[in-house]
C-alpha cells in the first residue's frame, strides 16, 4: 500500500464510499441494531464521515460521532461504522482508522472512544479487540460495547 490519508467525505468520494466492496458475509455486520434505533438521534453537526485513501484509490471509509453530551458513555466519541475494502484488508487500513478517529477524540477532549458491534462468524469483533477496544458491556440488542482507552 502507498501511504494512507484520511479525507473527509465529499461529493466526490461518496460514492466511492458507499461502492466499497467487502469480503462475503461483512455486510450483515455494517449497522448494529443499536445504531439503527440511535440513528435518526444524530447531530449532524457532530458527526465524523472520512473516507480512507491509498493513493487516489478510496479504499476504506470511518463514521464517527463526537457528542460530549450524549446521554449514554458509549455515544459521545463513537465509531458508528468502519468499512474496507476486500481487496485492502489486513493491510492497516482499519487500524489507520481507528488510530486516525482515537487522535481525533483525544484532540477534542475525550479519554474513551467506543464501538458496538454484532457478534458471529465474519464479524469484527476479532479487529475491533486487536486494535485495542476491549469489551466493557452489552447494549440491549445484546450487541458487544468496546471500549478505547485514549
Amino acid at each position: 500500500m502507498a501511504e494512507l490519508r484520511l479525507e473527509e467525505l465529499s461529493a466526490q468520494t461518496a460514492a466511492a464510499a458507499n461502492g466499497l466492496t467487502l469480503k462475503p458475509g461483512q455486510e450483515a455486520f455494517l449497522e448494529p441494531e443499536t445504531y439503527e434505533h440511535l440513528e435518526q438521534t444524530l447531530d449532524p453537526a457532530n458527526s465524523w464521515p472520512r473516507v480512507i485513501r491509498d493513493g487516489d484509490e478510496v479504499v476504506g471509509y470511518i463514521m464517527g460521532n463526537f457528542d460530549a453530551d450524549a446521554p449514554e458513555d458509549y455515544l459521545r466519541a463513537a465509531i458508528w461504522r468502519i468499512d474496507v475494502a476486500a481487496t485492502a484488508q489486513g493491510k492497516g487500513v482499519g487500524r489507520f482508522a481507528v488510530k486516525a478517529f482515537a487522535d481525533e477524540a483525544r484532540a477534542r477532549g475525550f479519554t474513551q472512544a467506543t464501538v458496538v458491534w454484532a457478534s458471529g462468524e465474519g464479524g469484527p469483533e476479532k479487529f475491533f479487540e486487536a486494535v485495542g477496544f476491549k469489551v466493557v458491556g452489552e447494549t440491549p440488542y445484546g450487541e458487544k460495547l468496546g471500549a478505547l482507552a485514549l
